[in-house]
Protein backbone atom coordinates (compact mmCIF):
# COMPACT_ATOMS: atom_id res chain seq x y z
CA UNK A 1 0.00 0.00 0.00
CA UNK A 2 0.91 3.56 -0.86
CA UNK A 3 2.25 5.77 1.60
CA UNK A 4 -0.07 8.32 2.47
CA UNK A 5 0.31 12.07 4.26
CA UNK A 6 -2.28 14.63 5.23
CA UNK A 7 -1.83 18.43 5.33
CA UNK A 8 -3.44 21.82 5.46
CA UNK A 9 -2.57 24.43 3.08
CA UNK A 10 -3.28 27.39 5.32
CA UNK A 11 -4.33 30.52 3.11
CA UNK A 12 -5.02 34.18 3.64
CA UNK A 13 -6.39 37.37 2.17
CA UNK A 14 -4.05 40.33 1.16
CA UNK A 15 -3.66 42.62 -1.14
CA UNK A 16 -4.66 39.14 -3.10
CA UNK A 17 -4.34 35.84 -1.95
CA UNK A 18 -1.42 33.82 -0.10
CA UNK A 19 -0.52 30.72 0.94
CA UNK A 20 1.75 29.47 3.82
CA UNK A 21 4.52 26.91 2.68
CA UNK A 22 6.81 24.78 4.67
CA UNK A 23 10.78 24.52 4.14
CA UNK A 24 12.14 21.30 5.27
CA UNK A 25 14.80 21.34 7.75
CA UNK A 26 17.92 19.23 8.10
CA UNK A 27 20.74 19.17 5.81
CA UNK A 28 19.74 17.79 2.50
CA UNK A 29 17.19 20.68 2.55
CA UNK A 30 19.44 23.80 3.66
CA UNK A 31 20.13 24.98 -0.19
CA UNK A 32 17.05 24.01 -1.90
CA UNK A 33 14.45 26.18 -2.89
CA UNK A 34 12.61 25.97 -5.98
CA UNK A 35 10.43 22.66 -5.63
CA UNK A 36 11.40 22.13 -1.87
CA UNK A 37 8.59 23.76 -0.10
CA UNK A 38 5.61 21.98 0.83
CA UNK A 39 2.74 22.46 2.58
CA UNK A 40 2.93 21.13 6.48
CA UNK A 41 1.86 17.59 6.34
CA UNK A 42 2.49 14.12 7.92
CA UNK A 43 2.19 10.64 6.93
CA UNK A 44 -0.80 8.68 8.50
CA UNK A 45 -2.24 4.93 8.93
CA UNK A 46 -5.70 3.42 7.46
CA UNK A 47 -6.57 3.35 11.24
CA UNK A 48 -5.93 7.67 12.07
CA UNK A 49 -8.45 10.20 10.77
CA UNK A 50 -7.02 12.49 8.09
CA UNK A 51 -7.93 15.71 9.19
CA UNK A 52 -7.12 15.26 12.24
CA UNK A 53 -3.95 14.42 11.40
CA UNK A 54 -2.96 17.42 9.41
CA UNK A 55 -3.98 19.64 12.34
CA UNK A 56 -2.00 17.67 14.31
CA UNK A 57 0.96 17.75 11.75
CA UNK A 58 0.84 21.62 11.42
CA UNK A 59 0.85 22.22 15.15
CA UNK A 60 4.03 19.80 15.55
CA UNK A 61 6.06 21.93 12.64
CA UNK A 62 4.93 25.03 13.51
CA UNK A 63 3.60 25.16 16.67
CA UNK A 64 0.42 27.28 14.87
CA UNK A 65 -3.20 25.64 15.70
CA UNK A 66 -6.17 26.72 13.33
CA UNK A 67 -10.28 26.07 13.67
CA UNK A 68 -12.65 27.08 10.97
CA UNK A 69 -14.03 25.58 8.05
CA UNK A 70 -11.78 22.88 6.44
CA UNK A 71 -11.82 23.09 2.94
CA UNK A 72 -11.39 19.50 0.92
CA UNK A 73 -9.10 19.50 -1.92
CA UNK A 74 -8.47 16.42 -4.48
CA UNK A 75 -5.91 14.19 -3.26
CA UNK A 76 -2.77 13.90 -5.27
CA UNK A 77 0.13 11.89 -5.89
CA UNK A 78 3.44 12.62 -5.33
CA UNK A 79 6.17 11.41 -7.70
CA UNK A 80 7.53 8.69 -4.90
CA UNK A 81 3.88 7.36 -5.11
CA UNK A 82 2.72 9.14 -1.80
CA UNK A 83 -0.88 9.83 -1.50
CA UNK A 84 -1.27 13.15 -0.32
CA UNK A 85 -4.92 14.29 1.35
CA UNK A 86 -5.25 18.39 1.74
CA UNK A 87 -7.84 21.15 2.87
CA UNK A 88 -7.26 24.32 2.59
CA UNK A 89 -8.43 26.76 5.28
CA UNK A 90 -8.89 30.58 5.85
CA UNK A 91 -6.50 31.38 8.84
CA UNK A 92 -3.87 33.87 9.50
CA UNK A 93 -0.49 33.20 11.59
CA UNK A 94 3.04 35.13 12.32
CA UNK A 95 5.37 32.41 10.64
CA UNK A 96 8.56 34.75 12.44
CA UNK A 97 8.75 32.26 15.02
CA UNK A 98 7.51 29.18 13.86
CA UNK A 99 8.58 26.11 16.29
CA UNK A 100 8.92 22.55 14.82
CA UNK A 101 9.87 19.24 16.14
CA UNK A 102 13.17 17.94 15.36
CA UNK A 103 14.15 14.83 13.97
CA UNK A 104 17.70 12.75 14.40
CA UNK A 105 19.61 11.35 11.34
CA UNK A 106 23.42 10.41 11.80
CA UNK A 107 25.36 13.69 9.99
CA UNK A 108 28.04 14.04 8.82
CA UNK A 109 27.10 10.48 6.82
CA UNK A 110 29.25 7.64 8.44
CA UNK A 111 30.66 9.65 11.00
CA UNK A 112 28.92 7.91 13.52
CA UNK A 113 27.22 10.91 15.33
CA UNK A 114 23.65 11.71 15.54
CA UNK A 115 22.83 14.92 14.77
CA UNK A 116 19.14 16.49 15.92
CA UNK A 117 17.62 18.90 13.15
CA UNK A 118 14.17 20.55 12.89
CA UNK A 119 11.40 18.99 10.53
CA UNK A 120 10.57 22.13 9.37
CA UNK A 121 13.24 25.42 9.39
CA UNK A 122 11.21 27.91 7.99
CA UNK A 123 7.17 28.84 7.00
CA UNK A 124 6.57 31.80 4.87
CA UNK A 125 3.71 33.27 3.04
CA UNK A 126 3.58 33.56 -0.90
CA UNK A 127 1.40 35.34 -3.27
CA UNK A 128 -0.18 32.60 -5.65
CA UNK A 129 2.36 32.76 -8.41
CA UNK A 130 5.36 32.77 -6.49
CA UNK A 131 3.69 29.70 -3.83
CA UNK A 132 3.90 27.63 -7.89
CA UNK A 133 7.58 27.70 -8.17
CA UNK A 134 8.32 27.46 -4.59
CA UNK A 135 6.16 24.16 -3.62
CA UNK A 136 6.55 20.53 -4.76
CA UNK A 137 5.61 20.45 -8.13
CA UNK A 138 2.98 17.66 -7.22
CA UNK A 139 1.09 19.81 -4.81
CA UNK A 140 0.75 23.08 -7.15
CA UNK A 141 -2.45 21.14 -7.93
CA UNK A 142 -3.44 22.46 -3.77
CA UNK A 143 -2.81 26.05 -5.13
CA UNK A 144 -4.56 25.62 -8.19
CA UNK A 145 -7.56 23.87 -6.81
CA UNK A 146 -7.52 26.50 -3.99
CA UNK A 147 -7.80 29.91 -6.13
CA UNK A 148 -11.00 28.09 -8.30
CA UNK A 149 -12.83 27.79 -4.84
CA UNK A 150 -11.78 31.43 -3.15
CA UNK A 151 -12.84 34.96 -4.49
CA UNK A 152 -9.99 37.19 -4.27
Amino acid sequence: MAKQSAGLLLFRKRSRLEVMLVHPGGPFWKNKDAGAWSIPKGEFNDNEDALETAQRELKEETGISVKGKFIPLQCIKQKGGKLVYAWAIQADADVSEIKSNDFEMEWPPYSGKQSKFPEVDKAEWFDLETARKKINPAQISFINELETLVDE
